[in-house]
């Protein structure tokens, strides 16, 4: 008689590939608009084989934010940065003291990768340290930079094996790769470009730095690490930071004019294809089953796109919301959002819960079998009880808080959703600037996007009680550190005056 126990097979953990497009609206996507004049094919083909989120937010509506909360699984305005975005020169914005979802999944056995934009700040070697210049909005910035000598407070530092990219956004100089924490060419010269799409701040430049070429040297520097990380039996975890279809717009000549449309609409085209190249390349690696692949944008389309050209030919990269990048508005935050797993996610299926980009911490955490502690992600919550039951007893998230570029706050639950300015926080009408037109509004804004997704009706007389609920609810999150089950946490500790939440009467 055998009284052996089984053995039991250890189930692999899945690979993940993170892919952000930037910029890239709701509308622009197909499968997620039905009236978008742009062929995406083959990101509506892992759409129709996995699921699309069509209720799914950033957590804000720009680029340098939203990252820190896709990685942190932290709300971005708990940071220092309370507006706004950073830099190609500015310094780190997570410290290495915060956990990551990269220094997570590696506790977990993956091997991590960092490739494209990365925009949250790392620490430049000086040539004088006490020299510290400007803040990168201008050429004469980066005369102190010591090129020659390794960054500090690197991808690498929270928890990328592998990191390859450039600073800040790609109209942003300096215009080096750095790879594992060095430049892989010292800049030899200035460029800039005056182009109404393709234009880019005038900054140093590096030889084998070419902007056309950037989001085509991702894509093929991804597909190599795939390509070689599918012989190892140790799972991966990449995460594909795109600086397209943001400026400057570059559609490489294969891809000019194809679209019909304009340049923005030829680079989205570009993209697309990019991205059947990347499902192909699971397939020829025999990993498609068991990888999970996330696409989604760091906020909505910007101005940039030329939303004049695309209303005449019949395009809005935000379809039928309000608003776009750098907006409190739907189409500032509301991004396409697709997740495919064919081994943990049924085929086109569709989820109406709320989602936050914050959330990916949390559900790589239960994916792997990590329990998070109370200072990591304190605004995440898991994903995985969406990949199979659509019909939830509880919503999702409780709720979830929007952010705009100057600062202002939005909460959502259920299906109101109450702002805390009068206008846009952002760049559309009314903007923050106009002064006639915002004094001519409330103070606040409270909508029903169940009944106004477009948000036309500002509720805000004729349901007091609502905002006030929900105004309680935000001050709570704020003020707790965290709006997920658990511990009270810390803000970072800043040295200057947080306007935008003057509507709190205890101290935070």
């Amino acid at each position: 008689m055998n009284c052996s126990k089984p053995i039991k097979k250890e189930v692999k953990k899945p690979n993940i590939i993170y892919v952000l497009a930037d910029d890239l609206g709701y509308g622009d996507i197909s499968s997620f608009n039905p009236d978008s004049k742009i062929n995406t094919s083959n990101i509506d083909k892992i759409a129709s084989e996995g699921m699309r989120f069509i209720d799914a937010h950033t957590s804000s509506a720009v680029c340098t934010p939203t990252r820190y909360g896709i990685l942190t699984g932290r709300y971005n305005w708990r940071s220092r940065l309370k507006s706004g975005v950073l830099t190609g020169k500015s310094k780190a914005l997570i410290p290495n003291s915060r956990s990551t979802v990269a220094s997570m999944l590696k506790t977990q056995g993956y091997h991590t990768a960092f490739i494209g934009k990365w925009h949250l700040g790392w620490d430049w070697a000086l040539k004088d340290e006490d020299n510290t210049s400007g803040e990168g909005w201008n050429p004469v910035d980066f005369n102190n930079i010591d090129f020659s000598k390794p960054i500090t407070n690197s991808p690498n530092d929270l928890g990328f094996d592998y990191a390859y990219g450039h600073s800040g956004s790609l109209d942003m100089a300096p215009y080096v790769y750095v790879e594992n924490g060095k430049a892989t060419m010292i800049p030899d010269s200035v460029t800039e470009n005056t182009g109404k799409y393709s234009w880019w701040r005038k900054g140093p430049t590096s030889k084998d730095f070419i902007h056309d070429d950037v989001t085509p040297n991702f894509f093929r520097k991804s597909f190599k690490y795939i390509a070689e990380r599918s012989e190892e039996k140790q799972p991966f975890f990449l995460y594909l930071a795109l600086p397209s279809p943001h400026t400057p717009i570059l559609p490489t000549e294969a891809w000019k004019n194809k679209s019909g449309v304009n340049p923005y609409a030829d680079f989205v085209m570009m993209v697309d294809a990019f991205m059947g190249q990347l499902t192909e390349t699971l397939k020829q690696n025999g990993i498609e089953d068991n990888t999970l692949v996330i696409f989604t944008s760091d906020n909505g389309c910007s101005p940039q796109a030329d939303y004049v050209v695309l209303k005449e030919k019949g395009h809005n990269p935000s379809s039928i919301y309000r608003g776009h990048k750098a907006d409190i508005f739907e189409g500032g935050h509301r991004v396409p959002f697709i997740m495919k797993w064919p081994k943990g996610i049924n085929k086109g299926s569709t989820s109406t819960e709320t989602i936050c980009t914050t959330d990916f911490m949390a559900t790589c955490a239960e994916l792997t079998g990590y329990t998070l502690k109370d200072n990591e992600a304190e605004d995440s919550y898991s994903m995985l009880p969406l990949f199979k039951d659509k019909n939830l007893k509880t919503p999702f998230r409780e709720a979830t808080v929007h952010h705009s570029i100057n600062g202002s706050f939005a909460i959502r639950k259920g299906d109101w959703k109450l702002i805390m300015c009068p206008g846009s926080g952002g760049w559309s009408f009314p903007r923050p600037s106009d002064k006639a037109a915002i004094d001519s509004l409330p103070e606040n804004q409270l909508y029903n996007l169940k009944s106004d997704p477009s948000e036309t009706q500002n509720l805000i007389v004729t349901n007091k009680e609502k905002a006030e609920e929900l105004k309680v609810l935000l001050a709570k999150y704020i003020t707790e550190g965290r709006s997920t089950p658990g511990t009270p946490q810390k803000n970072d500790a800043i040295d200057f005056e947080w306007k935008q939440v003057e509507f709190i009467i205890d101290n935070i």
